[in-house]
This record gives structure tokens, C-alpha cells and sequence, in this order.
């Protein structure tokens, strides 16, 4: 693991955004994040190029050079979940906040997700997609995570309505304790499994969403749904 550190006060947030293959979006996010939190607390960016091999780890270079982001990189693809254990584990705010390089969630709704962590309410927030309002994008994928959302609440006894959203934030102490292992897709529902389990005070608020088409490049496929339905229920029978 390869990393360009930059020295700077401790900051309140650490946004983690897991890169592969994004060139075409990832410098319109750190834009974008950039005039999210210029009248908002400190924060860092923690970027990790997963591999990459359209460009990304230059155009992400190229940004680090001038102090936009602290930049970590796998030399080969390890997946989503990898890239993001690495983000985490180089965190220095008191919340983390994923956030997604490919433009579909909007940095200027970190508010909304830390709010509930800053006043106490919770421990952990998620990014509800599924309510009226968002594109659906693909049906196919709506009835899909509208199904694992179910059956994740079924298998746990606790309702959460997007238990796939890439949008979260958390208190940073308590990353550590969920014991993250998945290195792909799978990472939000390992995510999501361990938050339950440990009972973990979750919040979900509503936020927009701009789902990409797979000629966009969007990554995802059935057979993560089929697997995230698989894991859910055999992360339930192994508890803790």
C-alpha cells in the first residue's frame, strides 16, 4: 500500500471515497466536496485508488499534490470493501462519512449525516435512497434492494430501509469494533450485519441519489444482489 500523507490539524470529519476506475467523475466529487465543507467543519479526504487503470491514480496524484486529499493506492484491484478497510483505517476525524467517487451521492448532504452523530442520536447514519422522490434508475435494482432491505429486517428484527446505500457516516471509535473483513460488494452488508448485531443506534435520513447506467460504468450486477441476500441471512446464524 502506497500513501502521500499531508500533515494538518486533526479534523472533525474524514471522508473515505473508494476509487476504481473513475477518472471520468472522481475530480468533480473533490470539487464538489470541496464546496460542501467550505463553511463546515474540518475535514479530511482519504482517497484510495483501488488499482485503477483508466488514469484515476493520476488525475488523484495530481489533486493530492495540491493538498485536496491524503492519497492511499492498491496496486491491484482488492475490490470496494478493500479499498474502503484501507480508508478507514488511515481515518483521523471523530466521524467517518463514505462517499462514492462516481458522482451518484451529493457531498452537500454530509450534513445531514452527521447531524444525527453530533447531537448524540445515533452511532452510525445511513443515506435512505428508497423513498418517493429519487430516480429509480434501473427497476430491476429497486425491487432488488427493496428486497434485500426486507430481508435483512426480517433476518435482524430491525427495520432499515437501504441496507446497500454507499452514502454513511460513524463514530470513528466504533469502526474498529465491527471487524470489517469483505473486500467487495459485500461490504455493505457485512457493514450493515455487524451494525445490528452490536445494536449499534441507527439512523437513516432521506437523500437524493443520480443512479449511472452501466454504459456510465456502473459496476454493480444481479449477482451481488443474489450474495447479499445469501450473506445476510448467513452473517445472522453466525452472531457475533
Amino acid at each position: 500500500m502506497q500513501s502521500s500523507e499531508l500533515p494538518s490539524a486533526a479534523p472533525v470529519v474524514t471522508v473515505v471515497m473508494p476509487v476504481y476506475n473513475e477518472a471520468a467523475t472522481v475530480g468533480e466529487t473533490v470539487a464538489a466536496l470541496q464546496r460542501a465543507y467550505r463553511h463546515g467543519p474540518a475535514f479530511e479526504l482519504v482517497a484510495v485508488d483501488d488499482g485503477s487503470t483508466d488514469g484515476s491514480r493520476a488525475v488523484l496524484q495530481e489533486l493530492a499534490s495540491r493538498g485536496a486529499l491524503r492519497l492511499y493506492g492498491h496496486e491491484k484491484n482488492r475490490g470496494k470493501g478493500a479499498a474502503l478497510r484501507t480508508g478507514i483505517a488511515a481515518a483521523r476525524g471523530q466521524y467517518v462519512i463514505i462517499q462514492d467517487a462516481d458522482a451518484e451521492y451529493d457531498p452537500q448532504e454530509h450534513g445531514q449525516l452527521i447531524a444525527p452523530l453530533r447531537d448524540g442520536r445515533a452511532d452510525v447514519v445511513y443515506g435512505n435512497r428508497m423513498h418517493a422522490g429519487n430516480p429509480v434508475g434501473y427497476w430491476r435494482y429497486w425491487f432488488g434492494n427493496f428486497f434485500i432491505s426486507w430481508w435483512g429486517s426480517l433476518l435482524f428484527s430491525r427495520r432499515v430501509h437501504d441496507v446497500e446505500t454507499g452514502f454513511k457516516a460513524i463514530r470513528r471509535e466504533l469502526v474498529e469494533g465491527l471487524l470489517l473483513r469483505a473486500d467487495r460488494f459485500d461490504f455493505e452488508v457485512e457493514f450493515t450485519a455487524r451494525v445490528l448485531q452490536q445494536k449499534l443506534r441507527l439512523v437513516e435520513v432521506p437523500i437524493s441519489y443520480h443512479p449511472r447506467r452501466f454504459s456510465q460504468g456502473k459496476k454493480i450486477t444481479w449477482r451481488d444482489g443474489v450474495q447479499a441476500l445469501w450473506l445476510l441471512w448467513r452473517y445472522r446464524r453466525q452472531g457475533k
